[in-house]
């Protein structure tokens, strides 16, 4: 009954609605439990008819309690029903799918061009709001207080590694970079508690990364995952989580599409570890641009 009237508060509630629960939904769902996937297809099958029910209607139509419902609102990043409703009442008066859709085999260049930018700027979009900033914070600290960091990364994820590792030595971090599985586990497992640890793996669950990971925490290291918004295995294992958010179409995996998020991810991690430390940012950032001259015509 607490969580039934708490709920029915939701005016109290002053989150403004997220643009992508449907989407968080499905992102999730394979690591859902049985009944929170229960309450997740019925409302993928019908989100116009939830936002016109209580939560008491909705718990019996699936057959679950109130309080499972409001878990699986919080367990997708929101804070209730309410909100949910609110999400979805956005999404369907204001369809986003036109921008989602994958390319035809009929599209000119016109066409396609739009189509795969707007993915990417709904990517930036939606990754936004699943990135939290404490979380964010707490990356920072980690880093900031490591003696070295390391920098794992597989496959698709391994040029962001190498990105994330370009930028940390611009702004005079010890960083190294492993993008080979075999150099991962000798490197993870010779770490102590004075390194930080950072893995990019879209999915969470390549086993190189996911092992490395592990290997690197029961060593002592700090560690920072940057992965895509689901329940994954390499999240056990992460001390701190940043998500990104990418949908998968045909022409565009998920992985693709993701690379442009984790970019901005990383982005915002090396300027607030810049401005975190900004004098020696500033300096070390003057020293590297005068060394890189001499590469320039």
């Amino acid at each position: 009954m607490t969580e039934k009237i708490t709920e029915e508060r939701g005016a109290a509630d002053d989150r403004g609605p997220v643009e992508n629960a449907l989407v968080r939904m499905r992102m999730a769902h394979g690591g859902m439990a049985k009944g929170a996937r229960r309450i997740a297809d019925y409302i993928l099958a019908q989100p116009e008819g939830i936002v016109r029910m209580s939560i008491t209607e909705l718990a019996d139509a699936v057959g679950v309690s109130e309080g499972s419902i409001v878990n699986f609102c919080r367990g997708i990043g929101l804070s209730g029903f309410q909100h949910l409703k609110l999400s979805l009442a956005r999404e369907i008066v204001e369809p986003v799918q036109f921008i989602h859709e994958d390319v035809g085999r009929d599209d000119d260049m016109d066409m396609i061009c739009r189509k795969v930018f707007h993915s990417g700027i709904q990517a930036l979009r939606d990754s936004l709001s699943v990135l939290d900033p404490q979380s964010l914070a707490r990356a920072v600290d980690a880093i900031r207080t490591a003696k070295r960091v390391e920098i794992y990364g597989i496959g698709s994820s391994a040029p962001m590694a190498e990105d994330a590792h370009y930028r940390m030595l611009r702004i005079g971090l010890d960083a190294r970079v492993v993008t080979d599985s075999h150099v991962q586990a000798i490197s993870a497992s010779r770490c102590d508690p004075d390194v930080a640890v950072l893995t990019i793996s879209h999915s969470g669950a390549t086993h190189e990364t996911v092992a490395a990971t592990r290997l690197a925490k029961e060593a002592g290291a700090r560690t920072i995952v940057i992965t895509n918004f689901a329940r994954s295995p390499i999240q056990a294992h992460a001390d701190v989580v940043l998500f990104t958010m990418a949908r998968e179409t045909r022409f565009r995996t998920e992985a693709m599409t993701s690379r442009i998020a984790q970019l901005c991810v990383v982005d915002a991690l090396i300027a607030a570890l810049a401005l975190g430390d900004y004098d020696h940012a500033i300096d070390t950032l003057r020293q590297t641009f005068e060394v890189l001259s001499i590469k320039r015509f």
